[in-house]
């Protein structure tokens, strides 16, 4: 069972100070679909700033109730996917409470070199076994220390064929659901 978080909270800004990045209707609703499409339990944003929290539930409460229910429907399919948190705690919590376990935790990064958990290895863990697994993407410059350092694996980083890595991180989301969940 693969269920993933949008971190907002605590990553890193440019300086290398730890901050809450802001929610991007762009972010929510490319990988709802993608969360969707691959076949991921729940998605969810994770942003501990309660305005950040109301504009995130208004741009789903849109797709799931409001005139973008209607008009697209598919799109309605990915947003019953999405959680609101304000903590990563929170959504730990709601993964023991859904599946009786406590998740196994995989944090993304561009810069992760050693060590790493590819995603072919993610792929085995999920099929061979019934336990969830949830996979962090940071924003901003990237998940804070505190959060690498308490997660069980770090997943290998999206590699282009060049030293140019800065993919969005709804871009990141995509390739990486495909590589773990496509067959």
């Amino acid at each position: 069972m693969l269920y993933i978080a949008l971190l907002h909270y605590p990553v890193y800004n440019k300086e290398g100070k730890v901050v809450t990045t802001s929610i991007a209707n762009m972010d929510i609703h490319d990988i709802a679909r993608a969360a969707r499409t691959y076949g991921v339990e729940n998605f969810f944003v994770v942003n501990p700033v309660s305005a950040q929290q109301d504009l995130a539930y208004e741009i789903i409460d849109h797709w799931r109730r409001g005139h973008g229910s209607v008009f697209n429907p598919h799109r309605r399919q990915a947003f019953e996917l999405v959680r609101i948190k304000a903590s990563l705690a929170e959504v730990k919590d709601e993964i023991k409470k859904k599946t009786g376990l406590p998740p196994g935790i995989i944090v993304t990064g561009a810069g992760f070199k050693d060590n790493l958990l590819t995603c072919a290895d993610l792929k085995k863990m999920i099929i061979n076994n019934d336990l969830p697994y949830l996979l962090i993407f940071g924003t901003g410059s990237g998940i804070a220390g505190e959060v690498i350092n308490n997660a069980d694996y770090r997943l290998e980083p999206v590699r282009g064929n060049n030293d140019y890595n800065h993919l969005a991180v709804r871009s990141a989301v995509a390739i990486i659901l495909d590589r773990i969940m496509s067959n």
